[in-house]
């Protein structure tokens, strides 16, 4: 392993591989809108992976970071991009300038237009798009 390289987790809440990763026990915590990320299991592709971190990101910092990167981007993302983004952005804030954070733009947002991207469903869940675009 290079000592140089760190591994983090971006986790959405109620996905029990945050608490895995830093307690070493499953137990999920909160809920989440995200669709296809977080699990409450270690996959195969996850046993023995060299995790050094994890970071849980919230809904409403989810959907900022998903409206961002459509608005000042054009980058239509999913919700998945959004808590790995959140993840890196909060890692960059960790470790300070000079380092570089990689992440995996993962699903487009197509596939989320009537939950993600609708604004009825979103103020059902008692998030607003509102706050996200600022």
């Amino acid at each position: 392993k290079n000592p140089n390289l760190r591994c983090v987790v971006a986790d959405p809440m109620g996905s029990g591989l945050y608490s895995y990763v830093k307690t070493g026990v499953i137990k999920p915590e909160g809920s989440s809108i995200t669709e296809g990320i977080g699990n409450s299991r270690i996959t195969g592709n996850m046993e023995g992976a060299p995790i050094d971190d994890a970071i849980q990101i919230d809904d409403h910092e989810c959907l900022r970071v998903v409206y961002q990167l459509l608005s000042r981007d054009g980058l239509f993302m999913g919700g998945s991009v959004g808590i790995n983004v959140g993840a890196a952005v909060a890692l960059a804030k960790q470790m300070g300038p000079g380092h570089t954070i990689v992440t995996v733009l993962c699903d487009g947002g197509g596939r989320y237009q009537s939950r993600l991207f609708n604004r009825e469903w979103l103020g059902s869940k008692g998030l607003s798009v509102g706050d996200c675009t600022s």
